[in-house]
């Protein structure tokens, strides 16, 4: 076969996987391999500003870490066994009235009082996972605490069941306790919503966004949850079966919850990039 030929040849394979594509979608799979090591650049950022009459506090937070799978066994069924971990962090925090505190578990020195226990977390796995391919867990054990975390906490994005096209779209339930210290506690129902924005050079664009499903009439309340209730954008590589990038935000402001003069904005982001 000649240049041209060869040419014209994977021009029409392209167009023939485009329209399949278009027609059939693809599925979207985690594929890991046992012993190998996922490493993530994580950088999460928060911003908490409190009024409650006359008196404005403010408290802002950056840390930088480094999240670490590994994958200590895959089954016949691609089910995974993954051990998570924090390899290093970089963790600041400043105050409007006591000023800015950074540590950073590559620094030599004292470590301060308000990041010892983050020094017992690290290089050590603290929880280890069983996912299926569309990344549903299968079962869970923690070995150290692991609260949940702000702007987006779920530890693996689920997958579509069925092959994924631009504009599919599938949701996945949560519920979230919250209460207000020496308060009211109340479970609450939310929703995630997850859509193919793009599908270009093997990667797949989606989209996320959270829907509170429970009427919620108390301003308290409407606080304690501020922190759970992001949107974002994911980029899966669908050739490898992984998350090349998870970028999540919220910026939302509740009035009322400590008296008619009182409000509080939570303004958070979280970066994940795959090593």
């Amino acid at each position: 076969m000649n240049r041209a030929a060869s040419f014209f040849a994977v021009v029409a394979g392209c167009l023939a996987a485009a329209a399949a594509l278009g027609a059939d979608g693809v599925a979207l799979r985690y594929r890991f391999e046992p012993g190998e090591t996922i490493t993530m650049d994580v950088a999460h950022r928060a911003l908490t500003e409190t009024t409650i009459g006359a008196t404005k506090q403010s408290v802002e937070t950056a840390t930088d870490s480094t999240k670490i799978w590994t994958v200590v066994a895959v089954d016949a069924d691609g089910h995974a066994t993954i051990e998570h971990s924090v390899g290093d962090v970089t963790m600041t925090s400043r105050t409007s009235d006591k000023g800015e505190t950074r540590w950073s578990s590559r620094d030599p020195g004292p470590v301060p009082p308000d990041y010892e226990a983050v020094t017992q977390s690290l290089g050590v796995p603290l929880s280890r996972v069983e996912v299926d391919t569309t990344g549903r867990v299968l079962g869970r054990r923690d070995f150290k605490p692991t609260p949940p975390s702000s702007t987006g906490d779920l530890m693996v994005v689920p997958l579509p069941d069925e092959p994924a096209s631009v504009g599919t779209e599938w949701t996945v339930p949560q519920e979230v306790v919250v209460e207000v210290p020496n308060g009211p506690r109340k479970a609450v129902k939310t929703r995630l919503r997850y859509r193919v924005d793009a599908l270009r050079d093997g990667v797949a664009t989606i989209h996320v966004d959270t829907t509170v499903l429970t009427p919620l009439d108390d301003p308290r309340l409407e606080a304690r949850l501020l922190e759970r209730i992001w949107d974002g954008e994911i980029e899966f590589d669908v050739t490898r079966g992984r998350l090349l990038r998870r970028s999540t935000g919220v910026d939302r402001r509740v009035v009322g919850f400590s008296g008619p003069e009182s409000s509080v904005r939570y303004k958070a982001s979280l970066e994940e990039r795959l090593q």
